[in-house]
């Protein structure tokens, strides 16, 4: 009888662990290759973990809700004696360290990060809040006292972090206190679901980071209102997909980034780094009215067409929560578009460790000054307001301006004998 191990997966960038949110097959289910066999979530997103063979799941080595360390099994599947592992099952999986057979029951993971004496009673700790805990020397109680966002409030390594961040030397722990609300009998409490508790800490934490400024300017989009209308039934026939203006915004603002590659940069304690790669998120709104930001990676490399692809796929898939976490993970700058709810403009938060965010707002006709000629004359013209939130602490005033008078340019200078 073989066996064949699968572990927890790489996630993303930086992250070490995943919680096991649901078993979508049981002990003793048929699992058919690159079928879904287990729900985990990290605390960037939710995503399913395909089981790379087929057979049948002998065991289940973590129940759900347990933290698991990534490259850890977390099951075992019965290939059957004859059935040959898929290439790329064997290409994807881990060295197995030679050993004399596989448990059949849950592993005792050992760790090189020195445990903590947890009272019975308290809270679950994963490894890498219990090696921070220990090396910012803080006690069992205070670690109690941290707020946690996690599931079922769990501390999290933000949570930690930003506890750290807050408290004070020499100055006991104080749990944050909010402001106490009264609510009338007819009022409808909602309880914040993972993802909105996630978005709420990680809008707090970026606000609390930066110093946020915003810089506005006006763009011309006559020019590619014009060319969009007379491509865009021809190009939806042709692909079956929309062509929208993110597309052409973000081929602007990647092009832009090329010309003042200075906005490309995340602050790291007194250091800058700044990134080689221009990857640049778009903000999605969910069907549940959350928010996430897919990264259209190596923008400046693709062409507008190659864009259009990337963007209606991961906008697509964002909505149907079958983003992978590399999808949402190494940004460099964002962009999200109002225009698309009617807002003429807005100043939306950063979106950590970025320190850059563009806002593009509604396309407008409006009566303005244009030169001729015959000399200036009144038109009427599609206007749209930009705007840029950047991190003072790196991004001054004169270069978030540098930047957007080259955002101005690629969307007004934009080619309109191209075709796609």
């Amino acid at each position: 009888m073989a066996q064949f191990e699968i572990v927890m997966p790489q996630m993303g960038e930086g992250l070490i662990e995943a919680t096991l949110t649901k078993w979508l097959k049981q002990e003793g289910d048929k699992v058919g290759e690159d079928e879904a066999l287990v729900e985990v979530a990290t605390d960037k997103v939710d995503t399913e973990i395909p089981s790379p063979v087929a057979g049948i799941l002998m065991k289940k080595l973590f129940a759900e809700g347990d933290i698991v360390p990534i490259g850890k099994p977390i099951g075992i599947i019965d290939i059957g004696g004859e059935q040959a592992i898929p290439k790329k099952a064997i290409e994807s999986a881990p060295p197995v360290p030679a050993a004399p057979s596989i448990p059949l029951s849950k592993p005792v993971i050992k760790t090189e990060i020195p445990s903590l004496e947890i009272p019975s009673g308290t809270r679950f700790y994963s490894p890498l809040v219990k090696s921070i805990a220990k090396q910012e020397n803080i006690s069992m109680k205070e670690l109690a006292s941290v707020p946690g966002t996690g599931k079922d409030d769990r501390v999290t390594k933000e949570d930690i972090l930003n506890w750290l961040k807050n408290k004070k030397p020499d100055e006991p722990n104080i749990p944050l206190i909010t402001p106490y609300v009264v609510s009338s009998g007819e009022d409808q409490i909602i309880e914040m679901d993972r993802i909105r508790q996630l978005i709420a800490n990680h809008m707090v934490r970026s606000w609390e980071t930066s110093p946020h400024v915003n810089s506005f300017v006006e763009a011309d989009m006559t020019n590619i209102v014009n060319w969009r209308n007379k491509h865009k039934d021809i190009f939806e026939k042709r692909e079956k997909i929309k062509l929208t203006f993110t597309p052409i915004f973000i081929e602007a603002i990647a092009k832009a980034v090329r010309d003042i590659p200075f906005v490309n940069v995340s602050v790291e304690g007194t250091k800058i780094i700044k990134h080689k790669n221009i990857n640049v998120g778009m903000a999605v709104a969910l069907p549940n009215n959350n928010l996430i930001v897919p990264v259209i990676k190596n923008a400046d490399q693709m062409s507008l067409q190659g864009i259009v692809r990337n963007v209606t796929d991961l906008a697509d898939r964002a909505r149907q929560s079958k983003l992978i976490p590399d999808e949402i993970s190494g940004g460099t700058i964002s962009l999200t578009n109002l225009g698309s709810f009617g807002l003429l403009m807005g100043t939306p938060i950063i979106n950590q460790p970025q320190t850059a965010i563009v806002a593009v707002g509604a396309i407008k006709k409006r009566p303005v000054v244009i030169e001729t000629p015959e000399g200036d004359a009144i038109a009427v013209r599609h206007i749209i307001i930009l705007s840029v939130t950047h991190d003072h602490r790196v991004i001054d005033g004169i270069l978030a301006g540098q930047f957007l008078d080259r955002l101005v340019f690629y969307l007004e200078k934009f080619d309109i004998n191209q075709s796609i």
